[in-house]
């Protein structure tokens, strides 16, 4: 008989399973978890109770009747077939019909639990404790073999680098899991050097993060004396240690980021804090010197000898200004009286008679300035620059418009 090929198994298993009456046309009830609506219109989800869980499909044409909104933690009643997708050799519920049960046992146990310790305190901001802004060792309890702790370990020391890390490995699902991380927890408390304690895990269903909504540990956490980061799920899990914690995560990754700095962080700071000293210090050297050369010029003012140099200087400066105004003044004088000789060489009849003019007068002396002045037949006499002559007016003109 020859080997079977896998999809040859797989095609055997759903045939076995198509041909079960009871499969063909079942009723199951249980709690919704990882629900997801597709953007195609079909719905993704798990049925779930305290022991056991099972995937489902309801595609478009079916859910067109579901008369709620499914969500994680409902409990409901599904109608369907089960059969093998050939693909993966998985079995699935196919679902034509789905009614509502109610709040899943689950998620009542979850807010039964979270209004219980919410009474009490637990949750208050109170008692949250602050994360050291520089821890130099840190607890992480998680399971030793998930992504949370290879994500946790990596960003750590990727962001800051000397610090040491303290791994508790602990169960992160299932019964056992609260009692283990609650040791990890209690262990790592009680060692004096570590400064901050990470908790946590990846995402998962509801039942698989449960173990982070036990009472025990949510109690365990709030008397911590080390600050604690809950890092339970993703972004839209809660959980109950969540909610007790002093800081609560979304992820690892973020929880890591969230417990040390970034290094280039803080060099860009250091580098800005380094300047800024410098730029104060330049200031201080700056204001200090402008201040002492202010008090010595103040010492030097408040100097008798140096007192009397200026007020020697002083004298200079006045007797180069008194002997300056001085020459000043004589220059003007020169110039008025220059002007003043010039005007009377302008006056001076001589000067007239040097240019070719003539003076006339009678015998008396007196001048004559107009013809009109003129008899005739009167004897008059004419001056020159080089002597005078003796003349008789023979006849004479009057020029009506006159000479400018």
């Amino acid at each position: 008989m020859r080997p079977l090929m896998v999809s040859e198994v797989n095609q055997y298993i759903k045939k076995l399973i198509g041909s079960d009456m009871l499969l063909n046309s079942i009723q199951i009830e249980g709690e919704i978890s990882n629900y997801t609506h597709h953007y195609s219109g079909h719905m993704y989800f798990s049925l779930k109770d305290e022991k056991s869980r099972i995937r489902c499909v309801m595609f478009k044409g079916d859910n067109a009747n579901v008369d709620f909104r499914p969500k994680d933690g409902a409990k409901v009643t599904v109608t369907g077939s089960i059969s093998v997708y050939e693909k993966d050799g998985s079995y699935q519920v196919y679902v034509r019909k789905m009614e509502k049960q109610g709040i899943g046992d689950l998620y009542k146990a979850f807010n039964i639990l979270k209004d219980k310790l919410q009474e009490e305190g637990l949750f208050d901001p109170q008692y949250k404790m602050e994360l050291p802004a520089f821890p130099k060792r840190i607890g992480v309890v998680t399971s030793s073999t998930g992504a949370a702790i290879r994500d946790i370990v990596s960003i750590l020391k990727r962001r800051y680098p000397p610090v040491k890390i303290v791994v508790f490995p602990a169960l992160v699902q299932g019964d056992g899991a609260p009692s283990s991380i609650i040791k990890g927890l209690q262990t790592l408390d009680g060692m004096e050097d570590v400064e901050l304690i990470i908790t946590g895990r990846g995402g998962g269903s509801m039942e698989e993060l449960f173990a982070f909504n036990d009472e025990k540990l949510a109690r365990c956490i709030f008397n911590l004396k080390t600050p604690v980061i809950s890092a339970v799920g993703h972004e839209s899990d809660f959980t109950i240690a969540d909610l007790v914690a002093d800081v609560r995560a979304s992820t690892p990754s973020a929880a890591a980021e969230l417990a040390v700095p970034d290094r280039e962080t803080l060099l860009d700071e250091l580098k800005n804090v380094g300047w800024t000293i410098e730029r104060i210090v330049l200031r201080s050297i700056s204001d200090k010197r402008s201040s002492l050369v202010s008090h010595g010029r103040t010492l030097s003012y408040l100097n008798p000898e140096q007192r009397i140099m200026d007020k020697r200087m002083e004298l200079d400066n006045a007797l180069r200004v008194l002997q300056h105004s001085m020459e000043k003044r004589l220059m003007m004088e020169e110039r008025k009286l220059s002007k003043l000789g010039n005007r009377l060489q302008l006056s001076n009849p001589e000067g007239i008679l040097q240019k070719g003019y003539g003076i006339v007068t009678d015998h008396q002396g007196h001048i004559r300035k107009s013809v009109s002045e003129f008899a005739k037949d009167e004897r008059l006499y004419v001056r020159m620059k080089d002597g005078r002559a003796d003349v008789m007016v023979v006849d004479k003109e009057e020029d009506k418009n006159g000479y400018q």
